[in-house]
């Protein structure tokens, strides 16, 4: 009997029939007593398996009344199922009549995961007796609890405690600690601290404190126990001493200290990292029994992907227990098995200037920074204007003119170099489409300029006026060099970019300056960027993750050199000189203004990205002035700020 230490596991090839073995049967027969037990046997075991014995014949009591100790006695064992077996017979002669004993093999599916998942087996056995009917030649099982398990008195019972394992870390590559447990505190009504006050006003007066929604909160006090905490919102602990006094002045309301796994503040990398939270109905029916009620799983982002991975396995702890409650023998224990870190590749102190530099900001937007040289992502920031969304990895927005990189590169490969003179009038009509540049845009700069020219200061009729030369399947291969394209598992969902496909001759045409049917994200101008710079990256963000199964074209050394000094003259003289005066290695630059909606004028999204050293950066935001004026300023603060370890060294082809 194994009641305790490493469990035993059910072997593959097992199997779950009766295993018989007769002995004295013919002596049995010789006596008149029942000829064969297993029948009988077959099915106790049965019973015990579907916890439902209402159809076995017992000896000295009605099978009703069987059923309710069953149910009494394992009452404290659920939800885990319990499978029993038969694996011996045996029949002994007395003086009075037969008497049958039958060995059980019982083996209880704690956590609901099946045969490979937590299960404690264990023998046991039951005692069978011929029938008192006269003529009746069936035998009938003489119940006592010792059949569920040969520690249980007449009286006591089974029960299982389930502990959970500690969460494993988030941590960067360093081992730097991004989400690990941190003290919170958990603020509600105690219904027995009101002390005759109205819960509902109590409850009313607690959520305006901590600023939930009212009326949903009053109805989960209103419905709850009379000895119920009911938890309104937790809190971080330098949230907490900030409402501690008006929570405590409040009839009823309290403060429970406790752990919850935390970023180092709130707005930390939080739409990608996701949150933790008690696990609801779905998450634990969706489990097969892998998560109890009172666990606590990932909710969303990487917490909810990787929940199994963080969250380890859980202990389990079976006890016979005296019906008084105050003695119990351990029968079966196993320690939980703690979860396993998740490593990410982003930088604490990166990402945490990225998180403060957006702050402010109100309309959604995001910065996206990695090392081309890895492809290593060191932040990926969501302002908070998106509520929660991961704009800098979901987002799919016009990149606008920061997609010029990409037709510059369709460009070099027609044959059209750096120093190719190209129009750039005022206007140009495509097929009855006028396009015309930016406001702003210098007169010095219009009429007949070399590419690299057009491409600094973002003429849009120069790139429009080359749409017969750079022809849609160059686009989609050049989009594909940059890094644009259906990802594989990245190790996170994401979108990185689509150039689509263009119903007309017009639409190609404002493909060319990043609108039409061309989409991208922060993540994918990043990217798009830092590829400009080394050929085709493949962004990592968890270590030892997947990467892209697209194959993109390759660009060639010379190409990468050709599109970062025009991106250089971008920067030097053109529309991205905000960042003309940044310390350390040359910066290399595009702005980038797209329209959108359907408003007059239009609105516009703010786009910027640069490569400097080993470092390449995209900054967005949705609702702008324009990529140079609203995104080049955050881009520029970043730069600055930013550790310079990361630009010291340049990859190559960078400037």
């Amino acid at each position: 009997m194994a009641r305790g230490g490493t469990p035993r596991r059910r072997s593959a090839g097992r199997s779950w029939s009766a295993i018989l073995v007769a002995v004295g049967l013919s002596v049995a027969g010789c006596t008149g007593g029942p000829a064969d037990p297993a029948p009988t046997a077959q099915a106790l075991a049965a019973g015990l398996s579907r916890l439902d014995v209402s159809a076995v014949p017992f000896a000295d009591e009605p099978a009703t009344a069987v059923q309710d100790e069953l149910e009494s006695a394992l009452v404290g064992m659920a939800p885990a199922t319990l499978e029993a077996v038969v694996t011996g017979t045996s029949v002994a002669e007395s003086q009075e009549e037969p008497v049958a004993t039958v060995a059980l093999e019982l083996t209880w599916d704690l956590d609901g995961e099946g045969p490979a998942g937590q299960v404690w087996t264990y023998d046991s056995e039951a005692t069978l007796v011929p029938a008192q009917d006269e003529g009746d030649g069936d035998w009938r099982v003489r119940w006592s609890r010792g059949v569920l398990h040969p520690a249980l008195g007449e009286t006591s019972v089974l029960s299982l405690t389930r502990s959970q394992a500690d969460r494993a870390d988030v941590v960067a590559s360093d081992g730097t600690a991004l989400v690990t447990a941190r003290p919170v505190q958990r603020v509600g009504i105690d219904k027995l601290r009101l002390d005759g006050v109205d819960p509902a006003a109590a409850a009313r007066q607690l959520a305006d404190v901590v600023g939930v929604d009212a009326d949903s909160y009053v109805d989960r006090v209103e419905s709850a126990g009379d000895q119920a905490f009911v938890e309104a919102i937790v809190l971080r602990e330098e949230e907490a001493a900030a409402l501690r006094s008006a929570v405590e002045g409040i009839e009823g309301a309290r403060l429970v200290p406790a752990e919850l796994p935390l970023a180092p503040t709130r707005e930390f990398a939080r739409p990608l990292l996701g949150t933790v939270g008690p696990a609801t109905a779905e998450v634990v029916d969706a489990s097969g029994g892998a998560v109890a009620g009172t666990d606590v799983v990932g909710v969303s982002g990487l917490q909810a992907r990787y929940d199994e991975q963080l969250r380890g396995a859980p202990g389990y702890l079976v006890e016979a227990v005296d019906d008084d409650g105050e003695s119990s023998q351990e029968l079966f224990s196993t320690a939980p098995a703690p979860g396993e870190p998740l490593v990410l590749t982003l930088d604490r102190e990166t990402q945490q200037l990225a998180d403060d530099i957006l702050g402010d900001v109100d309309s959604p937007s995001a910065i996206v920074a990695l090392q081309p040289s890895t492809g290593e992502l060191l932040a990926v920031a969501s302002g908070p204007g998106a509520d929660g969304y991961s704009t800098a990895t979901l987002g799919q927005y016009a990149p606008g003119s920061i997609f010029k990189t990409v037709t510059a590169l369709a460009l070099l490969r027609s044959g059209t170099g750096p120093q190719s003179v190209l129009p750039c009038p005022e206007s140009v009509t495509i097929d009855g489409k006028p396009f015309t540049n930016y406001s702003g845009y210098p007169p010095t700069a219009l009429g007949d300029i070399e590419l690299r020219v057009a491409f600094a200061q973002s003429c849009n009729t120069a790139f429009v006026g080359q749409v017969d030369v750079a022809d849609w399947p160059s686009i989609t291969q050049a989009a594909a060099s940059l890094g644009m394209g259906p990802p594989a598992d990245l190790g996170f969902e994401a979108f990185l970019g689509t150039v689509g496909d263009p119903s007309s001759r017009v639409e190609q045409a404002a493909g060319l300056i990043g609108q039409g049917p061309v989409l991208v994200s922060p993540l994918g101008a990043a990217i798009m960027a830092a590829s400009a710079s080394v050929g085709p990256v493949t962004p990592v963000l968890v270590v030892e993750s997947g990467s892209r199964s697209d194959e993109a074209v390759t660009v060639a050394p010379g190409e990468n050199e050709q599109i970062i000094d025009m991106m250089r003259l971008a920067v030097t003289d053109g529309t991205a000189d905000v960042l003309a005066d940044v310390a350390g290695p040359p910066v290399a630059a595009k702005t980038g203004t797209a329209e959108f909606g359907t408003a007059t004028p239009p609105d516009t999204h703010g786009w910027m990205v640069a490569v400097q050293g080993d470092l390449a950066v995209a900054v967005f935001v949705q609702q702008a002035d324009s990529g140079s004026g609203t995104a080049g300023p955050l881009l520029r603060q970043f730069l600055t700020e930013v550790d310079s370890s990361f630009v010291s060294e340049s990859a190559a082809g960078s400037p």
